[in-house]
């Protein structure tokens, strides 16, 4: 079958959101990540007015949870979400519903949010993880603006917060191997590991024909 769909999970500072924005170019495809944001956002009818109030906050578990899911289009950058206070059963909910429908649509690439393990029955889709060393990640968040302090303890965090989101809605410890196609480890280099998500990607096609 024909892969129309590709999701890439990823470690917080591994320059996942960066990768797939250039595999969507690439493929000529549809990349739902700060859209994915935008379009969680607007259904829950948040102002991104509450991000700001507390972003600088400490925050209850649930609260970061969904901040987890809402950062950036690119590692390192807040997401500028319509968001109020809503827990991570509502994020759920929401999610749950609109990924079927963006993978219905097709030729797209969806970063995160638990796309992997929503859509991982469908036979038309390709899950990829991207990883990187943990000192490359602080590496990376540092050159996007972070002090190395800020940059530790977002490495440290942010994944712990998505383990504990997928624990908890899909019963799996995170990132969970067995429900991705292919890891790759970032800190080879974006470009070679769009080639190799590509290449496989094509192979595997070929494969499932």
């Amino acid at each position: 079958m024909k892969i129309r769909v590709i999701t890439l999970e990823r470690e917080y500072g591994s320059g996942g959101g960066v990768i797939a924005d250039k595999l969507a170019k690439r493929l000529g495809w549809k990349l739902w990540d700060q859209d994915l944001t935008e379009e969680i956002a607007r259904r829950l009818d948040c102002d991104c007015r509450a991000v700001e109030q507390r972003e600088e906050r400490r925050d209850p578990a649930y609260y970061r949870l969904f901040k987890s899911f809402m950062r950036g289009s690119h590692e390192g950058v807040q997401a500028a979400a319509r968001m109020k206070m809503v827990d991570a059963d509502c994020i759920r909910e929401v999610v749950q519903k609109i990924l079927p429908q963006i993978a219905d649509a097709g030729n797209c690439v969806i970063v995160g949010r638990g796309s992997a393990y929503y859509l991982g029955n469908r036979p038309d889709s390709f899950h990829v993880f991207i990883y990187a060393p943990f000192q490359e990640r602080v590496r990376r968040l540092r050159a996007a603006g972070k002090s190395e302090k800020e940059a530790i303890e977002l490495a440290e965090t942010v994944d712990r917060d998505r383990a504990n989101f997928i624990e908890k809605y899909f019963k799996v410890e995170w990132p969970g191997r067995h429900r991705f196609h292919l890891m790759v480890n970032s800190g080879m280099g974006e470009d070679v590991a769009v080639e190799v998500i590509l290449d496989t990607v094509t192979k595997c096609a070929k494969q499932r024909a």
